[in-house]
C-alpha cells in the first residue's frame, strides 16, 4: 500500500490555488451527509484532518463557498473546486480534500461519518462507521488508534 511522503503539495483542479502539508493526517474520514453530496456532487466527500501548523496556501487566494456558516468552506474562486474546511472552534486542524494533493493514492479512510443519510450502494473500507458523528469524547482514542495502524 502507497504511504504519504512529506512534504506533499497539490491543488485545485485549475491550479490556480496549490497547498502544501508537511504534517501526516490525524484522521482520514468519509462524510455521507447530504451536504457534503451536494458540496462534492458525489456520494460522500473524503477528508484527511491535517495539524494547522502542517498545512499551508501556497499560491493563490481561496474563497468562501458552501452555506458561508460557522464551519468555513475554501474553493478556488476561479474552477471551484472545494479544496479544504476549516470547522468553527477547531483551529488546531484543516479538513483537507486529500484528492486535492498531487499523490494521493496513499489515501483511505479511517471512518466514516452520517452513515444515516447514505446513499445505499454507497461503502467505504472505514475501519469505524458512525450513524451521525463520533461522540467528541471518542476522538482522542481513534486519532491513537489510526496513528498506531499507520505505523
Amino acid at each position: 500500500m502507497p504511504t504519504l511522503t512529506l512534504p506533499a503539495e497539490g491543488g485545485c483542479r485549475c491550479g490556480r490555488v496549490r497547498l502544501k502539508i508537511s504534517a501526516k493526517p490525524m484522521l482520514t474520514m468519509a462524510c455521507h451527509c447530504t451536504g457534503c453530496q451536494r458540496m462534492s456532487s458525489s456520494a460522500y466527500s473524503l477528508s484527511a484532518a491535517i495539524p494547522s501548523e502542517g498545512f499551508e496556501v501556497t499560491k493563490g487566494e481561496p474563497v468562501i463557498g458552501g452555506l458561508h456558516g460557522a464551519s468555513r468552506h475554501y474553493f478556488c474562486g476561479y474552477c471551484m473546486t472545494w479544496m479544504f474546511t476549516r470547522p468553527e472552534g477547531m483551529d488546531w486542524f484543516v479538513n483537507l480534500r486529500p484528492t486535492m494533493l498531487d499523490d494521493h493514492a496513499w489515501f483511505t479512510p479511517f471512518i466514516e461519518t452520517w452513515t444515516a443519510e447514505k446513499l445505499p450502494w454507497a461503502t467505504t473500507p472505514a475501519a469505524h462507521s458512525y450513524a451521525a458523528l463520533p461522540a467528541f469524547d471518542a476522538y482522542e482514542g481513534l486519532v491513537a488508534e489510526y496513528a498506531g495502524a499507520q505505523g
